[in-house]
């Protein structure tokens, strides 16, 4: 990789599951293309993904930006949703507010911010109620 810093942008359309993930996956292949080390490219894949189905489903869609420099993924998913009350319940294995239709097509388990923790270097979430939220996700090249 070069010592360039490459930006993209998506938009995240607000409850279509037709195109959820399709930022996620541009920027993996975006990363394989790169030569990116293949943990590195599945860890910022997971945690993008995460973040972006979160937006889809809660947030009312969003805006992914990405940054890829040659130390680091810097991913952040903005969305103007109704915010998270109490991010540290938020962040328990299996604690979901998504509605019970959202749960039969197989998303809301309550695992979606546990799993961008596990797989981020980095992890901030700034939120306010009626607001929105915003997920700054580091994931560390080297």
């Amino acid at each position: 990789m070069s010592d360039s810093i490459i930006n993209l942008s998506y938009n995240i359309p607000a409850n279509d599951f037709t195109f959820a993930g399709e930022a996620s996956s541009n920027v993996k292949k975006m990363l394989s293309q790169l030569g990116i080390n293949p943990m590195v490219i599945k860890r910022a894949a997971i945690a993008m993904y995460e973040a972006e189905i979160n937006a889809v489903i809660h947030g009312g869609g969003g805006i992914a930006d990405i940054q890829i420099s040659p130390e680091k993924i810097f991913i952040c998913i903005k969305d103007e949703g109704p915010g998270i009350p109490d991010v540290e319940v938020a962040m328990q294995e299996g604690y979901s507010t998504a509605p019970e239709y959202i749960r039969e097509m197989g998303f809301g388990a309550g695992m979606g911010l546990p799993n961008i923790k596990r797989y981020a270097d980095e992890l901030q979430i700034d939120t306010e109620v009626g607001k929105g939220t915003t997920v700054k996700i580091t994931i560390n090249i080297n």
